[in-house]
């Protein structure tokens, strides 16, 4: 292997290229077990990165985090999961909630886990 082929494999282009490559294996893998479809949306979530909002064809949903927008987007793309620039409507009425979740946002607003102050 000659030194540009190494270069193009331990590259940051490269750790991007393995970072496109997993988060579409977990968005893929996401989309299985769960009807064999998913949209996404993306949330700018600052120097963290970016939140990949995944909403599976059976309304189960589940979140990722890419480290930046493009490669949020090539995982998506990748995948085959369709983006939307917003999570509202007919997206958003399709999040199937569940116990775990009305139980944490009860207990955000009253201050606790299970909806006391403890």
């Amino acid at each position: 292997m000659d030194s540009t082929q190494q270069a193009e494999e331990s590259g940051p282009d490269a750790r991007t290229r393995r970072r496109v490559t997993r988060l579409a294996k977990e968005i893929g893998r996401f989309a299985a077990e769960h009807g064999g479809s998913t949209d996404a949306h993306l949330e700018y979530l600052g120097q963290r990165g970016v939140r990949i909002v995944l909403v599976a064809a059976d309304g189960e949903w589940g979140d990722l985090v890419a480290p930046t927008r493009e490669i949020a987007e090539q995982a998506a793309e990748r995948a085959g999961a369709t983006l939307h620039e917003t999570l509202d409507g007919e997206l958003a009425a399709r999040i199937r909630t569940g116990p775990y979740e009305w139980e944490r946002m009860a207990g955000i607003q009253l201050g606790g886990p299970g909806g006391g102050n403890r």
